[in-house]
């Protein structure tokens, strides 16, 4: 009685949301390229087709299972169907498959080849739209775009943010930024989770390979390199092994052929920014002041926080990311030791991130003109560097890392997991508090996938209470529930990405939540192997203190491992003009920044635009203009008329704004 019949074969229902999910389960895989288990169901690309007895065709992603129903998946019919919409999406998609940056793991290109689709009847595009590269981090391409909506659904809804929208109607649709604006001229974050979600090349992590080869081959130059926790429990499925697997020691071999002089990991630094970071935390703990104290070592988040929540900004934790905590120690004591300039000291990151890109230019970790980081390498990029090569990374033998900075204990690995900056922090505030040995290091309470995640510890004898929370969708729900007073926390680990790290944007495909649970277990099985698994413990890391650190001053310290961040409401670009003729005009502008936005500026901004609209005269003169910040948040929504501030407008007070319109005028 809850049986569903496929290709004349019965399969039990048990709970399925939809058609596609018993269909795969029955071993068949449905083409998609709009469905993913995270987002909303879209039904827009009409490749998982099936037809059902009694209904005709419907999409299987959409429809909802019922006992009884009998359905066939690859009729004729439906074959055709699948076929010709592959051939509409190819003639419309740049075809330039040999130079793409998603050759190989392109949903569109694998889907062409299984349906055997070998000549397109239908032209190729007749446009070609302009890239956008304008981002550190992601480079946009409208010509690969197939409308399936995955970015849009991803930065709304899971990220929470919105950068990406369908704009115009018909043959003209297309997926971008408000008002056409670049991704650099937005509020984007540079997570790059749009990246992880597009089926083709439309939307890329930006790649610097060439600029790496070249440091490669300049003799100039010693060119080292950090590996983050989460690629090594990544990196082995980009040679076919599977997601979770270590393979630190293989990565390590081929990074020596590709010619890197030396081979740290960033565990090392994430060690430091634990030292570093729980003393921070317990003096603030101790003190009551700027609690709870913000994780700082995702700039996606940092990025976030700084755009949206600028009045959090003191409660963030001032040490830098591991990474550039690397960096700047490297290029201060490293680059003395080995005699050469911190310029000609190469700095090479392997990241899973794509914000890590943005973070390197960032110009608090420039110093004299010189990066504390050079280069950031995805994941995936570094796999295509090997392969390039020629390097066969299966057969090669494990090869341990460089010290001094290739050391590292369990609490800097399990950085690359949602939970692990939380559970590393503890296992140095227990002891640096109680003065007593932690003999159990595993605060389990903290790990998994769930988006907001809650623990009390008890330090001491006062109860210490964390929240941990990955995603910025769930970051904007937990701020909220702060903010309000609704929940009370000491410590808050943030992560952009969902499942943390080991979900970053440049890590393998697919990027789902297994893949991230599978390589989270595969962080916690490194921390489990390895001798030591508190930073405090690591002799490397005392010795640092003791031969470096020691001989700084206090304010010396803080410049080279903390920094500071700041407000980022202002949204780079020019004023968008709506309006005016350009004969002796005046100029209104519009606040549509994210906080005047929200408070109506949009639905001010068109009705003012209707009301100079209809007068002759105001018609003639008036230029109104939508801006992005006047850096009146807090007074908005505000409107600009000619050099006069007004605050707190809405679509109510147009008539007060064009009297004033009317004064300056004289009419």
């Amino acid at each position: 009685m809850n049986q569903i019949i496929i290709n004349n074969h019965s399969y039990e229902l048990n709970g399925e949301e939809n058609l596609l999910k018993v269909i795969r389960k029955a071993g068949i895989e449905l083409p998609t390229f709009c469905y993913h288990s995270e987002l909303s169901v879209y039904g827009a690309c009409r490749m998982c087709l099936v037809e059902v007895e009694g209904q005709g065709i419907v999409a299987a992603c959409s429809t909802a299972p019922r006992p009884g129903m009998k359905i066939k998946t690859h009729t004729k019919r439906l074959q055709h169907i699948r076929k010709m919409a592959l051939e509409l999406l190819l003639a419309n998609h740049d075809r330039e498959c040999t130079t793409c940056e998603r050759s190989g793991s392109c949903k569109l290109q694998d889907l062409a080849e299984r349906f055997g689709i070998k000549e397109i009847r239908f032209g190729q595009r007749d446009q070609k739209l302009p890239i956008d590269d304008s981002s550190p981090s992601l480079v946009r391409d409208p010509n690969k775009c197939i409308l399936c909506g995955d970015c849009v659904r991803m930065c709304q809804e899971v990220q929470g943010i919105g950068v990406l929208d369908f704009a115009n109607r018909g043959s003209k649709v297309m997926v971008t930024p408000a008002f056409n604006k670049q991704l650099a001229e937005v509020d984007c974050v540079n997570c790059g989770q749009c990246a992880s979600v597009c089926p083709t090349g439309a939307l890329v992590v930006k790649s610097e390979r060439e600029e790496v080869w070249e440091a490669l081959q300049d003799e100039s130059k010693t060119v080292i390199v950090q590996i983050a926790p989460a690629v090594r429990v990544a990196i082995g499925e980009e040679f076919g092994g599977k997601p979770g697997d270590i393979e630190l020691g293989k990565l390590a071999a081929a990074l020596r052929r590709l010619g890197f002089d030396k081979v740290f990991d960033t565990s090392f630094a994430a060690d430091l920014t634990v030292m570093e970071e729980t003393r921070e935390f317990i003096a603030r703990f101790k003190n009551n002041e700027r609690l709870p104290i913000f994780t700082s070592c995702c700039p996606a988040w940092v990025k976030y926080a700084e755009q949206y929540h600028s009045d959090l900004l003191d409660n963030l934790s001032s040490c830098k990311s591991p990474q550039q905590m690397f960096g700047a120690v490297v290029k201060r004591f490293y680059a003395k030791e080995l005699g050469i300039e911190p310029k000609d000291l190469i700095v090479v990151s392997l990241m899973p991130c794509s914000a890590k890109k943005f973070e390197a230019r960032r110009k608090e970790f420039s110093h004299n003109g010189v990066r504390d980081v050079d280069y950031v390498l995805t994941t995936q990029e570094i796999a295509r560097m090997i392969k390039e090569a020629g390097i066969i990374f299966d057969e090669l033998e494990i090869e341990s890392l460089d010290l001094p900075f290739g050391f590292a204990t369990g609490a800097g690995v399990i950085f690359g997991a949602t939970g692990g900056v939380a559970e590393a922090a503890l296992r140095a505030a227990y002891e640096m508090l109680t003065d007593k040995t932690l003999e159990d290091v595993n605060f389990k309470a903290v790990r998994g996938m769930e988006g907001i995640k809650e623990a009390t510890v008890n330090l001491n004898g006062t109860d210490v209470k964390i929240a941990v929370v990955h995603g910025l969708g769930n970051v904007k729900k937990l701020l909220k529930k702060i903010k309000s007073g609704e929940v009370e926390y000491h410590l808050v680990e943030v992560m952009a990405c969902p499942g943390g790290c080991v979900g970053g944007a440049g890590q393998p495909f697919p990027n789902d939540t297994e893949a991230r649970k599978e390589r989270a277990a595969g962080i916690y099985r490194a921390d489990r192997m390895l001798q030591i698994h508190k930073s405090q413990d690591s002799p490397v890391i005392n010795e640092f203190y003791q031969k470096h650190l020691a001989k700084l001053s206090h304010d010396e310290i803080h410049h080279l491992l903390h920094t500071n961040y700041g407000n980022r409401r202002r949204i780079r670009g020019e004023e968008i003009h709506l309006t005016g003729s350009g004969l002796e005009e005046i100029s209104v502008a519009v606040c549509v920044g994210t906080c005047c936005y929200l408070g109506g500026s949009y639905d001010l901004l068109q009705s003012l635009m209707k009301a100079v609209e209809k007068d002759p005269v105001l018609k003639e003169r008036v230029k109104i203009e939508a801006t992005f910040c006047f850096e009146n948040c807090k007074n908005g929504p505000t409107v600009k008329v000619d050099d006069e501030l007004l605050n707190n407008m809405t679509a109510e007070d147009t008539e007060e704004i064009l009297e004033k319109i009317k004064a300056k005028l004289r009419v």
